[in-house]
């Protein structure tokens, strides 16, 4: 089991140190979020989700549509999240690339992970983790995005118990040896709390049921062979926007529209998967 974490983890690693140097004003989205999906292919896994680019007040569920001519502006504070899975088997990460001047927000984020990392290990609650993440951004003048989390991993599900806070909570849960948990920290310079835009390009399975429509039908099977539980772009797939529409009323799929930072502020995010150990935790990204 841990080997296949661990091979989702070193493909990860490859294609981010790989991406960083694509990443410059000018380069399509949608180049960008091919080329990862493509490349997490090539080494021997699968994209676990949609490559995620957020910029700017954007912070997370953003992936370029179907012939996306959208492009990287100097300035843009960019997050890209990238998530592979071996049989099932899910890494998850991501990394914030400054195409401006915003050093002290990006180095917040960044911070803030490796203090929690810091302190994970067999035993520890999860609420010790969102503490240090809380006190690290705010120690930089900058808000944790409160209604953003970490999470755990389990297989075909990319966003499992526990939730792991990026701010105090009274309760949170003890982390136990062999948990497998994506910590992932969101700092910004605005009100530090994200809400749905209309745009939207990601969906998921989350329930079987019976379907009156033939394409319908077809759809709901081929997204179970493909992806199971797994989130899927828009663009991978040839279906209608009617038919993703009914079966999101049906309560067959979930949709995921953008979330964007309320108050217009600029978003930073780090995140790495750690497999949690007796006295301590193994980072696999």
């Amino acid at each position: 089991m841990f080997e296949k974490y661990e091979k989702a983890g070193d493909i990860l690693k490859r294609v981010k140190e790989e991406v960083v140097k694509l990443v410059e004003p000018g380069v399509k989205l949608l180049d960008i979020a091919e080329f990862v999906e493509k490349r997490i292919v090539e080494l021997g896994g699968k994209p676990a989700f949609p490559c995620n680019i957020s910029i700017n007040s954007d912070a997370a569920h953003f992936t370029p549509k179907k012939n996306d001519e959208r492009v990287f502006r100097e300035g843009d504070v960019v997050k890209i999240d990238i998530g592979a899975h071996v049989d099932g088997y899910i890494a998850d990460t991501a990394i914030t690339i400054d195409l401006g001047d915003h050093e002290e927000l990006v180095e917040c984020a960044k911070k803030a992970l490796e203090n929690a990392i810091e302190v994970v290990e067999a035993g520890v609650n999860t609420a010790e983790i969102s503490a240090v993440i809380e006190d690290t951004i705010r120690e930089f003048g900058f808000n944790p995005v409160v209604n953003l989390t970490g999470h755990g991993l389990e297989p075909y599900i990319a966003h499992a118990p526990p939730t792991i806070y990026n701010v105090r909570v009274k309760k949170g849960v003890e982390l136990k040896e062999g948990m497998v948990i994506a910590i992932e920290p969101f700092a910004t310079d605005g009100v530090g709390r994200v809400a749905e835009r209309s745009e939207c390009e990601i969906y998921s399975l989350v329930a079987v049921k019976k379907l009156r429509l033939k394409q319908e039908r077809q759809f709901l099977e081929y997204v179970i062979n493909e992806y199971r539980t797994l989130p899927f772009a828009k663009r991978w797939v040839n279906v209608s926007d009617v038919i993703l529409a009914r079966l999101v009323k049906q309560g067959v799929l979930r949709a995921y529209p953008v979330l964007t930072e309320v108050s217009g502020g600029l978003v930073s995010q780090f995140e790495h998967t750690i497999i949690v150990e007796e006295g301590g935790g193994r980072v696999i990204t």
